[in-house]
Formats: C-alpha cells, sequence, structure tokens
C-alpha cells in the first residue's frame, strides 16, 4: 500500500478560497490512513495554533507551512500590471529555526511588499531560507509559468536559483494532476526538467476542500471573494473538482510512474519537526549600553521620577512602588517595561498629544485629513501601552 502525506493543502484560513475546517481535516486525514499534513495558506500562518493544537490532539503530525507569494521584481516594486501578478511558492518549515524565518518572511511580507497580495523576494528567501524546505507550487508557481510560455531554459535557470538558495535537498519540483490540459501539458516537462538538474520531485494535491462533493461550496466561497455569482459565465472556478484531500491510493494512481514522488512527501513529512511552547511567556532580551541589571536600572528609573514628583515621597508613595516593581518583576515584564518606556519618548509622546486632538476632533464631529487619521491610530497604541513608563517621566 502506498504511503502519502498532503504537503499543499488550503485551509478555512485562506480566506475564502480555502474550504478545509480545520478538526474536519485532521479527521479525515486520520480516517484516510496519512499521519502527517501540512496546512499551507495563502500568504498567511493564521491557522498554526489552532491546526499544531488539534493535529496533536488527534495524533496525527502537523506541518506549519504557507504559500507565499513572491515579487516578479522586489517586494518594493509596486507597478500595476508589472508587479500585480506575484508567483507562488510553498515553504514548510524544517525545523523551530524555519518556523522563526517564516514567521519573518510572512510578516515582511505584510508590511514591506504588500501590493494587492502579501510579497516577499528572492532578497528576503535568501536571508531566511534556514530550516525551510521549499516546493515550486502549482501553474501559478514561476516555474510553471515560464513552462506554460514557452521558457524551458528560463524555468531551469529559476530552478536551479532556488536549488542553491535553499539547498540541494531542501528543493523540490512540484507535480500536480488536477485532470485538466493546461496542467497536463507542462507535466511532462516538469519530469523532465527534474530528470535534468537532479532536483527531486513530490506530488501534491493543492487540496482545497475535502471531498470532491465540496467542489461546488468552494465555488460559492469564491463567488464571494470575486463578488460574482454561480450563473456568471465568466466567474473564477477551479478548472475541475479534483482539489481534494486524497487517499495515498488516488494520488498513486495520477502518478504511476513517478512512485519516488510519493515517497518523498513522506521523506518530508519525517524532516519536519516543529514543536511549540505553551504557557511561558517570551519577551525580547532588553539592552542599553553600561546596564547590567535590568531590573536595577528599572527600580532607579522609577525612584528617580517618584523623586520628580514627589520631592519627599510618602512611606504609602515608597511602598506602592516597590509593590508595583514586585509584581512586573515576578511576571517577568522587566524588559517589557523598558521597551515602553523607550517607546514612549518625546517623539511619541508629542504625537500621543496629537492623537487625543484628533480624538477631540472626532467627538466634535470635525473633519480630519487621512494622514493624521492615520496617526490617530498609530499612536493611540502608544497610549494603551505606555502606562507603565508614566511613573518614570
Amino acid at each position: 500500500m502506498p504511503e502519502f502525506v498532503h504537503l499543499h493543502l488550503h485551509s478555512e484560513y485562506s480566506l475564502l478560497d480555502g474550504a478545509c475546517r480545520i478538526k474536519e481535516l485532521v479527521l479525515r486525514v486520520k480516517e484516510l490512513g496519512q499521519k502527517a499534513v501540512a496546512v499551507t495558506d495563502h500568504g498567511n500562518m493564521f491557522a498554526a495554533v489552532e491546526f499544531y493544537n488539534e493535529c496533536l490532539a488527534q495524533g496525527i503530525k502537523p506541518i506549519i507551512g504557507c504559500e507565499v507569494y513572491v515579487a516578479p521584481r522586489t517586494r518594493f516594486d509596486k507597478l500595476a500590471k508589472i508587479d500585480s501578478s506575484p508567483y507562488h511558492l510553498v515553504l514548510l518549515c524544517e525545523n523551530n529555526e524555519g518556523y522563526q524565518n517564516l514567521i519573518k518572511l510572512v510578516s515582511a511580507a505584510y508590511t514591506e511588499g504588500f501590493y494587492s497580495k502579501p510579497r516577499v523576494d528572492v532578497e528576503l528567501l535568501e536571508k531566511y531560507h534556514n530550516g525551510l524546505i521549499c516546493l515550486s507550487a502549482c501553474l501559478a508557481g514561476e516555474i510553471p509559468r515560464k513552462l506554460a510560455n514557452g521558457d524551458y531554459e528560463g524555468a531551469k535557470q529559476t530552478a536551479l536559483k532556488y536549488r542553491d538558495i535553499f539547498g540541494r535537498d531542501n528543493y523540490f519540483i512540484e507535480l500536480q494532476n488536477h485532470k485538466f490540459a493546461d496542467q497536463q501539458r507542462i507535466l511532462p516537462m516538469l519530469i523532465k526538467l527534474s530528470r535534468e538538474t537532479g532536483i527531486p520531485m513530490v506530488c501534491t494535491n493543492d487540496a482545497h476542500y475535502l471531498r470532491r462533493s465540496d467542489a461546488n461550496a468552494q465555488r460559492v466561497l469564491m463567488c464571494i471573494s470575486t463578488g460574482t455569482t454561480l450563473d456568471d459565465p465568466s466567474r473564477l472556478e477551479f478548472p475541475t473538482n479534483e482539489f481534494y484531500v486524497k487517499s495515498a491510493e488516488e494520488m498513486a494512481e495520477l502518478f504511476p510512474s513517478q512512485p519516488e514522488s510519493l515517497e518523498n512527501t513522506v521523506k518530508i513529512a519525517d524532516r519536519c519537526n516543529v514543536s511549540f511552547e505553551f504557557g511561558k511567556t517570551k519577551l525580547p532580551y532588553f539592552h542599553i549600553d553600561g546596564v547590567s541589571d535590568n531590573e536595577k536600572f528599572l527600580r532607579d528609573m522609577c525612584m528617580k521620577g517618584l523623586y520628580k514628583r514627589y520631592e519627599n515621597p510618602t512611606k504609602e508613595a515608597l511602598k506602592r512602588v516597590d509593590y508595583e516593581l514586585d509584581v512586573i518583576t515576578r511576571m517577568g515584564y522587566t524588559d517589557y517595561s523598558h521597551y515602553t518606556t523607550n517607546m514612549f519618548d518625546y517623539k511619541y509622546l508629542n504625537h500621543a498629544f496629537l492623537a487625543l486632538l484628533i480624538c477631540g476632533s472626532i467627538r466634535k464631529g470635525k473633519n480630519i485629513s487621512q494622514n493624521l487619521l492615520t496617526l490617530f491610530l498609530k499612536y493611540v497604541i502608544v497610549l494603551s501601552i505606555g502606562y507603565i513608563a508614566i511613573i518614570i517621566y
């Protein structure tokens, strides 16, 4: 009996596209006798914790991943028609370092590369590739697109580029067969590319729903996403009803001449081992030159602020400072307090004051510019977390 692991799959967190609910997904994988499964949502990792916990609860190995969007040029290039059609690329976390790097990639895709979609680029992939296994993705991947456009040599160079970025054992040519012409036309070329370059093959099914019978529900999701109806002949939809969570036997039937592509799914799954630690607050270490004891530094700053406000502080005031500092220390929030204080400097106080003015204007029904509104939304957050710093200033 063949073994197979789904490594390219979209949950309900591929918003208005994926129709696999987490709990039902893990149940279905278990029913099929598969021991592991990946979730690779479009451009996000929203499902990660829920998916991880549900898999562990049902005895299935979770593989954390993401199908990222790759900018055709750089993540900073944002010109219509040139940069609005990013490539797809599947990234899987081999270990916790890979998980941290995937977080950095996805975060930067939103904060730096967003243009219609959250986009990474080659520079980011070169910087944060450690601990990640990469698959060449679906028809929207760079290699399949070049093959579809008749550029075999360009596809080959792209494959070698990604192999160099991720490493010889960490990059795979992805094979898919959903039984439609465009995909089947390039499938032999992908196999040829793998043979010529020595880059191993792996088969996936780009699953967007659990069973074949769920295909229509996924069509409804896409109609909602694109603002169309099922009666619209020009609506965007998948070309077949094959994008579901298939059994190992069904996948073996699709790739009878490439059994290694199924075997590689299991090998990749065996390599992927990410663990989450819950119940422990994790904060970055705060460092200032010349300061070796952050707790003492916080106490000194608080006492300085106290004596600034009360030339001769009462016993009650001193007792209250000791109490508050004791709570902060026992909770492990000393460094967090320093970060908050660092943010709450003169610049932020000025912006926070401006935010208060804007808030007053909103309450009085006055019109404000978009830039001022943006400042308000940004710096009101500082007000909400800066209470610890008030005593220091």
